[in-house]
């Protein structure tokens, strides 16, 4: 079992319904979205594997909606979350998986890659000719960047020498899975060029420890604690992905920017050229407009501050201000309405970069 980034404010029976909430595999039917028992609201948000970005984030982000029955007042030092509202993260395989399951009402609420959230909606990539035309956003999110991590004694350089080695390249409903073949592609690779494992981060990192792999592919906020517990471990490189690469997959999926993973985030590792992509916190348009303008005003909620603060690197870097930039779909209309009361977004003109429903 995953352990799970929980408020230290909740109560004992608030714990153990959000642990049940957990344990509930994201395949098997749930209950319908924003269920409800005796004026309680229950959420899912789908998260990712363990040991990558989506599932400490997505804790932190369950703690400072919540606002169980029985817990103090915010200004008391309790909940600043929604009354009566309990959310938990479920850990899944990552972005691919999150928005079917967001669209079969499996979770409520998901975090998603911008390009992934793209493809669905549009219907293209791995969601080609399915549209769903349903998805929204609460908001952008932190930045993720693309990790390639190799040993350092396995003399691989460059993401072109990998054709013929044992690379995983993430689960195959994972936005990291999506990812690598795009950046496969721009050096000329398809998966059939490589021995490729389909395994999750964790597994990656101590595959690669082991030798078991050659090297692995991860999508996410850094640092990645997968990559941090390999770097303790073993020396271990990230490959770089050259500009002209960079430029090709950014012609092919523009919510890419070339970014740049700092020098010693990784122990022993230079600053890496590489490319990022933003992190949606994705909703359905179905979902009641007052309920999201609720969750939306309790992460933001300034009072909450300490909490994001306090945990993952990029639960640190969320702010009101950017998540309104570089969405890859609609706001859905109650983050609007918030977004528009604290001026992050003005009632008469939008920003370019942001997508609402008028569009």
């Amino acid at each position: 079992m995953s352990h799970m980034a929980l408020p230290g404010r909740l109560t004992v029976f608030t714990l153990l319904l959000a642990v049940l909430l957990q344990l509930a595999p994201v395949s098997v039917p749930a209950a319908p979205a924003d269920a409800q028992a005796d004026g309680i609201t229950f959420i899912r948000i789908g998260t990712g594997p363990i040991g990558g970005s989506y599932f400490p984030v997505g804790g932190l982000i369950a703690n400072v909606i919540s606002g169980p029955p029985g817990s103090m007042p915010c200004d008391l030092g309790g909940s600043c979350g929604v009354p009566d509202l309990i959310a938990a993260a479920v850990s899944t395989e990552g972005s691919v998986e999150n928005v079917h399951a967001l669209a079969t009402e499996h979770l409520d609420l998901a975090l998603c890659q911008a390009n992934i959230a793209h493809d669905a909606f549009t219907g293209s990539g791995p969601f080609a000719g399915k549209p769903m035309n349903s998805l929204r956003t609460i908001g952008n999110l932190f930045p993720e960047m693309v990790h390639v991590v190799v040993r350092v004694d396995s003399k691989i350089d460059s993401i072109g020498q990998l054709k013929g080695h044992r690379v995983s390249l993430g689960e195959t409903n994972s936005g990291t899975f999506v990812t690598a073949r795009l950046v496969l592609r721009a050096y000329g690779l398809s998966p059939n060029d490589l021995k490729p494992v389909y395994e999750k981060l964790a597994r990656s990192a101590e595959m690669l420890m082991s030798g078991e792999i050659d090297a692995f592919f991860m999508v996410g906020g850094q640092p990645l604690d997968a990559v941090v517990h390999a770097a303790e471990r073993t020396d271990i490189a990230l490959l770089p992905i050259g500009h002209r690469e960079a430029e090709r997959i950014i012609k092919a999926q523009p919510f890419f920017s070339v970014t740049v993973i700092p020098a010693n985030t990784y122990r022993g590792v230079g600053a890496t050229a590489t490319i990022g992509v933003g992190s949606q916190f994705l909703v359905l348009a179905e979902r009641d407009a007052d309920l999201v303008y609720a969750i939306t005003r309790a992460l933001w909620d300034p009072r909450n501050r300490k909490v994001l603060d306090s945990g993952n690197p990029n639960a640190r870097r969320m702010r009101p201000d950017a998540a309104v930039q570089g969405l890859s779909v609609p706001l859905h209309p109650g983050a609007e309405r918030y977004y528009k009361e604290i001026g992050v977004l003005a009632p008469e003109k939008h920003n370019g970069n942001t997508m609402t429903e008028a569009q």
